[in-house]
């Protein structure tokens, strides 16, 4: 039985005090769902604007009587001894979260936001259509190759259905990219609330936006929290992965600490991502360069550059989120930009939250369940989505939708206030495409990139390199820059999905076979035609701009368990998409490409892979996913 003694200790004046800090809109889900108070569902809204879109808030003279309400309900809770609450009706559920959301939810895309909820930590997880033969669950096997995020969803959820599983990591620690990347200032740039799993509803983070440590201490929750830990097999790098159609089993051949190592599983899911491999450009005289050099990706730990030139090469998401920070640990850094990026501040980016929302996430039942809808309902298909759709009638040279020239336009204005002063700088900083068509920067509206290059210990060099020397770096102008350490900020090999696994199926033959038309593809991000039994996360496709990454990941997880339990119930060997499934629904994405702001050809980054598509980012909404997902046509599969 849950009992608050936190709740049950605090005074009158903290309760008063710590609604007045939670969202007005999830509050108002909140103690209607708990209350059935028709007076709070009457309570008005509006369109406001919020960063790039408009979102519905409470209005302004609705918030101190909701807020009241609020501390009224929290304080006869306490006095009742803040025990066991019921969430109350289900059948009230769908009103609450459109009084959540501002607006009525399609009855059609209930379940989904009701998993989103998350009331049920096992709302994505498998529930078996029937109990399964033991010797047949004994007999089957999975693995999964990847411990951060997607890699550890599976295997709670491999350990949750009783299916035998393997996880195979190359680091020494779970948590994938946040084990990985620990730069100065990195952290997420997607809210924490929306970056956890349905089942870590009620982890705790510090901050709306969680910096290395804090989304590493998660992942480290997951493992221990779900006994996972065990299953994994730790500084060993995946090499192959070969099809045996005799055996109908996947031969995955490994390295690690005691040489090689080969598992037989019968099916595999990678989850490896996709900016996962560091991206080295290959510059001349890069082997002469005599001081420190790395990629970011591969910070040494305990480096001490007090006093040190560091030289930045890079101008993407990581460059532009470490350079404040790099600028206080160094004696000077030299930052070398190809090209500029859109920068959008976020009040409180670099800032945790107010001890009251912390408080309310402890002590009010089901607070953090409405704070999580609430953030996924803002990166959703109707709200944040909308800004990366262009519109085809729109002639506007410089941007792509009356929207999009707001964002510029707001952008633009930004880039005023911080470096009016500074009128060559302010020219270097203005990208050359739309916003929203490369990946947009979030920083701190203190602390960001604009404020760290008029700093005198910061140099912003446009012109393009020419060479490194044993003490710097040349660029194209003839000017010589030196520099005692070399920070390679250029990214990953995003459109090198799998690599450099050696992935073969059916007939011996190579992903990149299948692949070599244009680039990376899958079926729903997740199957391959001629690759039985093989399930990819965060694969082709699913970089999201509709919920989030950890929702893709949940939902082809929970996909991917359900064709295994077909082989399991069924005693069947393998399953398959079809060719044609395969390509009719690529078909389907190129269309819907082309409404989406990244297809914009001036904009050259990861988003476009070498034939010009995007191997990596998801045209279509949220909602069209789970629903593809959750309900897939089985005439699409080959069950053999």
């Amino acid at each position: 039985m849950t009992i608050r003694p936190e709740l049950r200790s605090a005074s009158d004046a903290t309760i008063d005090d710590a609604v007045t800090h939670a969202d007005p809109m999830a509050l108002r889900g909140l103690l209607y769902q708990l209350t059935g108070d028709e007076s709070i569902a009457a309570t008005e809204v509006e369109l406001v604007r919020a960063g790039n879109v408009e979102v519905m808030a409470l209005a302004p003279h609705e918030v101190a009587n909701l807020q009241a309400k609020a501390a009224r309900f929290v304080k006869a809770y306490r006095d009742q001894g803040a025990g066991e609450l019921s969430i109350g009706p289900a059948d009230r559920l769908p009103r609450s979260l459109g009084l959540t959301a501002g607006v009525d939810l399609a009855e059609a895309e209930l379940p989904m936001w009701l998993e989103e909820l998350a009331l049920d930590p096992w709302a994505r997880g498998l529930s078996w259509r029937r109990p399964p033969a033991p010797e047949r669950l004994d007999e089957f096997s999975v693995l999964v190759i990847g411990a951060g995020l997607g890699g550890l969803n599976a295997a709670v959820q491999l350990e949750h259905a009783g299916i035998p599983y393997t996880v195979v990591e190359k680091n020494s620690g779970v948590g994938g990219t946040w084990f990985e990347n620990r730069y100065p200032g990195a952290r997420v740039d997607t809210a924490s609330r929306s970056y956890t799993h349905i089942y870590g509803v009620d982890f705790e983070y510090p901050n709306p936006f969680c910096e290395q440590a804090e989304n590493e201490k998660y992942f480290n929750w997951v493992a221990d929290r779900f006994d996972v830990r065990k299953n994994v097999v730790f500084d060993t790098e995946v090499r192959s992965a070969v099809w045996d159609e005799a055996a109908g089993r996947w031969e995955v051949t490994a390295h690690g600490p005691d040489g090689t190592r080969v598992w037989r599983p019968n099916a595999v899911i990678s989850a490896v991502g996709f900016l996962a491999r560091p991206n080295i450009p290959e510059i001349p005289g890069a082997d002469t360069f005599a001081g420190l050099s790395f990629h970011t990706a591969r910070w040494p730990a305990d480096l001490d550059l007090s006093g040190s030139r560091v030289g930045v090469i890079g101008s993407g998401c990581t460059s532009y989120q470490m350079l404040p920070e790099l600028a206080d640990l160094a004696g000077h850094v030299t930052v070398f930009q190809r090209t500029p990026q859109w920068v959008f501040e976020r009040p409180g980016y670099l800032h945790p939250y107010p001890e009251q929302v912390t408080w309310l996430d402890r002590n009010v039942p089901y607070f953090s369940n409405f704070m999580r809808f609430r953030s996924m309902w803002l990166t959703g298909p109707y709200v944040l989505s909308r800004s990366f759709d262009l519109d085809p009638e729109w002639t506007d040279p410089l941007t792509l939708s009356a929207l999009n020239k707001q964002i510029r336009d707001d952008r633009i204005e930004f880039l005023h206030r911080k470096l009016g002063h500074r009128p060559e700088l302010m020219e270097k900083m203005i990208p050359p495409h739309p916003p929203m068509s490369a990946r947009p920067v979030i920083v701190d509206e203190n602390k960001g990139v604009y404020d760290a290059i008029v700093r005198d210990d910061v140099t912003l060099v446009s012109e393009g390199i020419r060479a490194l020397s044993p003490h710097g770096i040349t660029t194209v102008d003839g000017q010589e820059h030196a520099v005692d350490v070399l920070v390679y900020a250029t990214g990953f090999r995003a459109n090198d999905f799998l690599w450099p696994m050696e992935v073969r199926g059916r007939g011996g033959r190579r992903v990149e076979e299948l692949w070599a038309t244009d680039g990376p593809r899958a079926y729903v991000g997740t199957m391959l035609p001629g690759f039985p039994n093989f399930f990819m996360l965060y694969g082709p496709n699913t970089n999201p701009f509709s919920l989030g990454v950890v929702n893709f990941s949940e939902m082809m997880t929970r996909f991917a368990l359900e064709r295994i339990e077909q082989l399991v119930l069924d005693g069947r060997a393998s399953v398959d998409v079809t060719a044609e499934a395969y390509w009719r629904y690529n078909h389907d994405l190129d269309e819907r490409e082309k409404l989406r702001t990244w297809s914009d050809p001036r904009a050259d980054n990861y988003y476009r892979n070498a034939y010009g598509r995007s191997s990596s980012n998801c045209p279509f909404q949220g909602n069209e996913i789970w629903d593809w997902l959750r309900y897939p046509d089985l005439t699409d599969f080959v069950v053999s």
